[in-house]
């Protein structure tokens, strides 16, 4: 399996506001480089560990079995990791397909750049496992984001690392 870069057309969803040009990259781990990789920590850590103010492991080990999705901006000065997520098949995090650690840069918050990264997401593990169920374990406060993709609250609410979880389907 090669890594695979896609420039996203004029007519996505990316937002035009955007300054650069902005592209999707999938790869599994072994696939990414060195710069890929401590941009995609780089991210991870200044959301969920710094700006959530959550202190927890995030190399948990998953890494290696996932799929990675990054969401580049190609600007004059060089690309700039913009959105994340990693994306399991079925079998490797829970029986369903899977898709974690779900991010977006503070500065294109709003821009439907979220929305985009887990449309992207979406159309990986659909063609991965065509028409299985997807499970997420999502943070409450997101709760109503997931809903608007089509997932139902499977399950109570629950703390892990200091935040309120819900188990999501789809």
């Amino acid at each position: 399996m090669s890594k695979t870069s896609a420039r996203v057309a004029s007519d996505s969803s990316i937002p035009t506001s955007l300054s650069g040009d902005f592209f999707w990259q999938w790869s599994r781990f072994s696939e990414l480089t060195v710069e890929d990789l401590y941009a995609v920590v780089r991210l991870r850590e200044a959301v969920f560990i710094v700006e959530q103010n959550c202190p927890y492991p995030d190399a948990d080990g998953r890494d290696p079995k996932a799929w990675h999705l990054l969401g580049w901006v190609q600007g004059s000065t060089g690309r700039t990791l913009v959105a994340y997520a990693r994306i399991f098949e079925p079998g490797v995090r829970y029986d369903q397909s899977s898709i974690g650690r779900v991010v977006t840069a503070p500065d294109v918050r709003g821009t439907g750049v979220g929305k985009a990264l887990m449309a992207e997401a979406l159309r990986r593990i659909e063609s991965l496992a065509p028409g299985q169920p997807i499970k997420i374990a999502a943070q409450r406060r997101l709760e109503d984001f997931y809903l608007g993709l089509g997932f139902r609250t499977v399950s109570a609410a629950y703390e892990e690392d200091g935040i309120i979880h819900v188990d999501m389907l789809r």
